[in-house]
């Protein structure tokens, strides 16, 4: 069955100006890397640093797909299937960090042709929709934001001194507000407020229980990733998130 995916709107621009600042960030935390690095584990149960960064390359290349599809009308998969997404990644973790490093830049370059041609596309975009993964349909003029997500969450995974704090206050906004809304729309997932120490509201669900407060980043970082620091319920126990990534 066909879903579509929860979405937060946003200024287009925006989007693609976030991607390019955000993947410049990543970019500049693997030239620092010491190359034995790229092998240690990451916070994504099973993977290494090289994973994440082979991860980060192929997605580039999966929405640069879905952005060609939505510019042709032709019906091009995010992947060939689930095992050649898994095996694409897999097939890049163990090279060196310097091959890593020019994957994610040369896919990164390829992805930012593509959102220069979604940009320019525009105005005949607005109500085209394509097919990711698991048989969800998300706008095509929301690309952007998805690569958005997929650069900033994983620059956080390679666990390499980047955090949900380092990243630019309106993405940790739009990231925030999005991950909410997303678990609030999983079957079962706990309904809650978030407000935040630099003022966002934002429900998930439509009877909420909880009162989840912190600074943004902090609850960011627990939403996302189940990271608990500086994150507090006004019962005293944070709901139990059946979601994330």
């Amino acid at each position: 069955m066909t879903q579509r995916a929860a979405t937060q709107p946003r200024s287009l621009e925006l989007d693609v100006a976030a991607v390019r600042a955000e993947t410049s960030a990543l970019l500049a935390t693997v030239a620092t890397m010491e190359p034995a690095a790229v092998a240690g584990p990451s916070p994504c149960i099973g993977w290494t640093r090289g994973h994440v960064l082979s991860h980060v390359a192929r997605n580039a290349d999966a929405l640069g797909n879905l952005a060609e599809a939505a510019l042709t009308g032709r019906p091009i998969p995010m992947n060939a299937s689930p095992e050649a997404r898994d095996g694409d990644i897999e097939a890049g973790a163990g090279r060196d960090l310097e091959a890593q490093r020019l994957d994610v830049e040369a896919s990164a370059a390829r992805w930012d042709d593509a959102m220069e041609r979604l940009v320019a596309a525009a105005g005949r975009l607005g109500g085209v929709e394509v097919e990711a993964r698991n048989h969800v349909t998300v706008p095509a003029l929301g690309l952007p934001f998805m690569r958005l997500r997929e650069v900033a969450f994983h620059h956080v995974d390679l666990d390499c001194g980047f955090g949900f704090a380092d990243l630019e206050p309106p993405t940790q906004a739009a990231l925030l507000a999005h991950q909410v809304l997303r678990v609030g729309r999983q079957p079962g997932s706990p309904s809650f407020t978030v407000t935040t120490d630099e003022g966002d509201e934002v429900v998930a669900g439509d009877h909420p229980a909880y009162v989840i407060g912190g600074g943004r980043a902090a609850v960011l970082g627990w939403i996302a990733r189940g990271l608990t620091e500086g994150v507090s319920s006004d019962t005293g126990t944070l709901p139990t998130l059946g979601f994330g990534g």
